[in-house]
């Protein structure tokens, strides 16, 4: 009996007789297995699973319980940020940073002021830069803060995010003191800040100061010495220092290998050359290191934000160069001179000679840097943002190939990555 049969199961379909059926499993036994020792699975963690955000997919190829192979796939909260700089002026672009890193807004508007000061070659007061470094650091601890609650609720113990929030809650308290939003801050002008920080809020900040280290130690004994919590972060989700510097890891992510790469030391900025801390690295590579790491770094910035308390001086605290600084809004109500600077600033903006400068940070994540091109006008002709988060998801393949994969979710916490920032 001839029969005409295509490949796989549509073969054994069409040869229902059983001499027939057992001749073509003597000659291939493709028909019934693709690979019979095929035990692969392929799957989708995210964007729904709560521990990637809700906006990031990571397929997983499995062996059992075994990561074999990763990959994730950023875009999913993508808005468009770098090309919306191309249709705004400078001025208006310094809103939309907020919702990059959506944990630090102060930095990320710290981060873009110095961006367009430096294509501008404009140099802003001295109080300025010592309030701009106050609020960098306040948003640090809160951003370090989140990491800590979260990594520890990816690990099961769900009490220590309720303890960091109440923290995070009194930081946005004395946010909201010192630029009227407790979020979105838009705090930073071109060639300054947008007000002055009052004695009150100073006393108000001291005082939370005083009463953080307590609480961060109080926090430290729930979960550090928990054997349970050390063994489930130690030791998992390696990331050598080699690779990490390859795959161009940065901020907390590359300190937790034990590289020692910190911009507020090594290409000082505003006024940490005058601010004395250590750069924190833990040598082990894994989930602990990194969770130390951001620990660690909050003391930290709790010691310079004494010192910036103890040192800020008086003065101005925003630019008086014309054509760059907006004027005070008493200036803009009584000078014709200063209404016509406002009236040129808001409608065309301040405008950099023609070139490309790039201005990077030491955000809480790790390098956030502009790289702007300017064709002369008040609206850049190319504003390209290197966010941390972006640069730090590379190595999630690197830490989790090999692990279990419920190491998966403590690998990406370990990150800290923010996805408004990633997508962009």
């Amino acid at each position: 009996m001839n029969i005409k049969t295509t490949a796989g199961v549509d073969r054994i379909v069409k040869a229902r007789n059983d001499k027939i059926y057992a001749e073509l499993l003597d000659k291939d036994t493709s028909i019934l297995f693709d690979d019979p020792l095929e035990n692969d699975m392929v799957l989708n963690m995210g964007p729904q699973h709560p521990a990637t955000h809700g906006v990031l997919r990571v397929v997983l190829r499995l062996d059992g319980e075994n990561v074999i192979n990763a990959v994730p796939e950023l875009g999913y909260l993508h808005r468009g940020y770098e090309k919306l700089a191309e249709n705004l002026n400078y001025h208006e672009f310094i809103p939309f940073t907020d919702r990059l890193d959506y944990l630090a807004p102060f930095s990320n508007n710290v981060a873009i002021a110095l961006a367009i000061e430096n294509a501008l070659g404009l140099e802003t007061p001295e109080r300025a830069k010592w309030v701009r470094t106050l609020v960098s650091e306040l948003a640090r601890i809160s951003s370090h803060l989140m990491a800590m609650g979260s990594t520890c609720m990816d690990a099961g113990a769900l009490t220590l995010l309720l303890w960091t929030f109440i923290e995070r809650e009194k930081l946005y308290d004395i946010f909201e003191l010192i630029c009227g939003a407790r979020f979105t801050t838009s705090y930073t002008r071109i060639g300054g800040i947008a007000n002055d920080i009052d004695d009150a809020t100073i006393v108000k900040i001291r005082k939370w100061a005083d009463e953080f280290p307590a609480e961060l130690k109080y926090f430290e004994a729930l979960v550090n010495r928990n054997r349970i919590f050390v063994n489930r972060l130690a030791g998992i989700c390696i990331m050598p220092p080699e690779k990490a510097i390859a795959l161009g890891l940065t901020g907390p992510t590359l300190r937790g290998s034990g590289v020692p790469r910190d911009l507020r030391r090594d290409e000082p900025y505003l006024i940490y050359d005058q601010l004395d801390f250590d750069v924190i690295t833990f040598p082990d590579c894994d989930v602990w290191s990194r969770y130390q790491v951001r620990v660690q770094e909050m003391k930290q910035s709790l010691k310079m934000v004494y010192q910036i308390l103890d040192k800020m001086p008086k003065g101005e605290i925003i630019s008086n160069k014309h054509k760059a600084s907006l004027p005070r809004k008493a200036s803009v109500y009584t000078k014709m001179e200063e209404l016509i600077n406002d009236f040129m600033l808001v409608n065309f903006g301040a405008a950099p000679e023609k070139g490309e400068t790039y201005t990077p940070i030491e955000s809480p994540k790790g390098e956030l840097g502009f790289f702007i091109v300017s064709d002369g006008t008040g609206q850049p002709w190319k504003l390209k943002i290197r966010s941390p988060s972006s640069s730090n998801l590379q190595g999630l393949p690197e830490m989790i190939i090999g692990s279990m994969i419920a190491d998966v979710i403590l690998a990406i916490g370990s990150i800290d990555p923010i996805m408004g920032e990633a997508d962009k």
